[in-house]
């Protein structure tokens, strides 16, 4: 039983999150240990294991990035640890993005790193747009393994830019 199953939802990489929410408080009640603490050892292992199900597929369905790479592993495009190839023009942008914020923190110039920081949301959008029709309309037996591998794509790309957010912090 994969997330999507276990909440009765329709794959989606934006599922709404006010009906996660409640459903999650729904199974998690359903399916608490303690009220199984009388039933057989293979039950309660069955709900431990349930129980464990629900709080994960909650903090996948709460992180869009978490629920785009939890989509991909389920239809086999996705494989952890993966090593995955990203365009060139991509790595050749994200150089020069690179080399930009090494200058401005050996300068201290909090105005150089601002105008980074808006330059890779910029480009977060832009890699966005192409898949943006397939993220927001996406129904799981509607759209071709093509267009999720450009959502595969954009995951790997988006991925990258966090890293260098993540650096300027």
């Amino acid at each position: 039983m994969n997330y999507f199953e276990l909440y009765n939802i329709p794959v989606s990489f934006f599922p709404d999150a006010a009906f996660i929410k409640k459903k999650f408080y729904e199974l998690s009640r359903k399916y608490h240990p303690d009220f199984f603490s009388n039933a057989s050892e293979d039950e309660q292992s069955e709900v431990l294991e349930k129980s464990s199900l629900v709080n994960k597929a909650f903090k996948i369905f709460a992180d869009v990035d978490e629920t785009t790479k939890y989509i991909l592993q389920l239809k086999g495009l996705l494989e952890e640890e993966e090593k995955y190839k990203l365009p060139s023009d991509f790595l050749m942008e994200v150089m020069e993005l690179n080399e930009q914020l090494m200058e401005a923190k050996i300068d201290d110039d909090l105005i150089a790193v601002t105008n980074i920081k808006s330059q890779i949301s910029d480009l977060q959008s832009k890699i966005y747009e192409p898949v943006k029709q397939i993220m927001e309309h996406y129904q799981d037996d509607n759209f071709s393994e093509k267009e999720l591998l450009q959502v595969k794509e954009y995951y790997y790309k988006k991925k990258y830019l966090k890293r260098i957010l993540a650096g300027l912090n």
